[in-house]
């Protein structure tokens, strides 16, 4: 990881510890990442077991699918792991 994804991912860490007074809580991911192959299976596997609630959508063009998960997560550090379990998937953005 470099430099820059680790400060970002610490100042999100600090920020959610700040403003989470209690662990587990619910958490909103909201991704979007290009309409191909298996993205959208492979971010539902991700949250799989959950409990999560997963929302998915379309852009008019189709090329784009934006999710939501809405999901309860058991720390900071949980919700900073998931990130970066879905990074892998070529074009995702985290919004």
């Amino acid at each position: 990881m470099d430099q820059k994804t680790e400060e970002f991912y610490n100042r999100l860490r600090n920020e959610l510890n700040e403003s989470t007074p209690s662990w587990p809580a619910e958490y909103l991911y909201k991704f979007i990442m290009p309409s191909v192959g298996d993205n959208e299976e492979r971010v539902e596997n991700a949250f799989n077991g959950m409990g999560a609630v997963i929302k998915t959508s379309k852009s008019k063009t189709g090329k784009f699918t934006s999710v939501s998960v809405n999901v309860q997560m058991a720390s900071a550090q949980a919700i900073i792991d998931k990130y970066l379990e879905v990074s892998t998937i070529e074009g995702i953005v985290s919004l």
